[in-house]
């Protein structure tokens, strides 16, 4: 006999392919959910991404189908720019506070462009990393969910300028909006806060920040991308020259008792996906990707010798332990090891990528609830009810976060069976 659904709603927390998953599952599974994310759209990382490993294909399709999942399903209830202050009570009845950010722009909005096209103000957009700018209110990218225009209330001159309210002919642009705080009660709690890249400026001489062509591994998905700041056209970000060597540093931060002191799982099979990037987008380039080891475990193992096997790919075991502007040719030059050959080398890039480790979203902290060392919510340590899914657990590839989301989804709608 299957068990009932539960009195309250199960909430999760975090709009990534971990939290859609979850929300999408829970109800599916005859529950109610309340779907909160801080951000003005779902999508989260993958979202962002160009392609996934191994099949190289583009993660829309599958976001596209859970986003149609939410929208068809009467029990699941969404809201963004939202953020989690408060968790109390227990399993089957915690209460929780939830603070709305203003959403200026409603669900009237049609993403008719109009608002944007008369807006005056930039702003650096986030979604490409900083990789190009955007209006003050923009559409987060083509495939946003939930489908309307955002305002940056840092860069929005307000009612000093009111030409998007002029403009727009839905009556969905409000710039008086304000922010409030909403009580709700939980059935259960899944944690899907995600994940963020480390910051590569504090790895101390690979000038990151400093020197243009020294990008991180999320700004190469981005770079990468047809809809990123270059259309998919690999250049050099510095001043648009088509590139023509290329390295990729491992284990930029993890691995690291200074920075992260774990292996963040991903970011080998991230750089040899970003190497068929590469190979796509400019075949005469030469790539070098410098390692400590490389790990595909599993099912990946293939993926990564169908990549070394590329012509124009070269792997070198060894750190590289700097890199700096080359003033001759606007480029990069990387001083690094050779650890086979036994000594130091020198090469000109004209574009150096990071990959720069996964460190949990939520390590600061959400409504009291505890992490270890590293920032990770570990579920022996939570209260009953409460369960953590995806990256905000541990480095997860988008695969094992799904199973691990759905893992969650039903361990929060049935617990366990008396």
């Amino acid at each position: 006999m299957a068990k009932p659904a539960p009195r309250y709603p199960v909430l999760v927390i975090g709009g990534g392919i971990a939290g859609i998953t979850a929300a999408v599952e829970a109800a599916e599974c005859g529950a109610k959910v309340i779907l909160v994310e801080k951000r003005a759209h779902l999508g989260g990382r993958v979202a962002r991404m160009h392609k996934y490993f191994p099949k190289l294909c583009a993660p829309y399709c599958g976001l596209e189908l859970n986003y149609r999942r939410i929208r068809e399903n009467p029990d699941i209830n969404v809201h963004t720019r939202a953020d989690v202050l408060e968790i109390a009570g227990q399993y089957g009845d915690f209460s929780v506070k939830v603070r709305l950010q203003p959403q200026m722009v409603n669900a009237n909005c049609t993403a008719c462009g109009k608002c944007a096209e008369v807006c005056p103000v930039e702003r650096q957009d986030h979604y490409n990393y900083g990789m190009g700018k955007t209006k003050a209110i923009y559409l987060p990218h083509p495939m946003a969910f939930p489908p309307r225009y955002n305002i940056s209330k840092k860069a929005c001159r307000g009612k000093e300028c009111n030409k998007c309210v002029e403009v727009c002919g839905y009556g969905a642009i409000n710039l008086d909006a304000r922010e409030t705080v909403m009580a709700l009660k939980a059935h259960s709690v899944v944690l899907a806060t995600g994940w963020e890249p480390y910051n590569g400026a504090k790895l101390q001489g690979l000038s990151f920040g400093v020197s243009p062509n020294v990008i991180s591994n999320v700004q190469m998905e981005r770079l990468a991308s047809p809809d990123g700041p270059t259309k998919g056209k690999l250049v050099r970000p510095s001043d648009g020259k088509e590139v023509r060597e290329v390295v990729f540093a491992q284990c930029a931060g993890s691995r690291d008792e200074n920075h992260l002191p774990y292996c963040s799982s991903v970011c080998c099979l991230a750089s040899l996906k970003q190497a068929a990037y590469v190979r796509e987008a400019a075949p005469d380039a030469n790539i070098y990707i410098y390692y400590i080891d490389i790990r595909t475990p599993g099912k990946y193992e293939r993926f990564y010798q169908k990549i070394a096997a590329e012509p124009k790919v070269t792997l070198i075991k060894g750190k590289i332990a700097k890199a700096e502007h080359d003033p001759e040719t606007g480029g990069v030059i990387i001083t690094a090891e050779d650890v086979m050959a036994g000594k130091k080398i020198t090469r000109k890039a004209d574009l150096v990528i990071l990959a720069t480790g996964m460190q949990p979203a939520a390590r600061n902290g959400l409504a009291g609830l505890k992490t270890d060392e590293n920032g990770f919510f570990v579920d022996a340590a939570l209260a009953r009810g409460i369960y953590a899914a995806g990256a905000a657990k541990l480095p997860h590839d988008v695969s094992a976060t799904i199973m691990d989301a759905t893992a969650a989804a039903l361990k929060a709608v049935y617990g366990r069976w008396p």
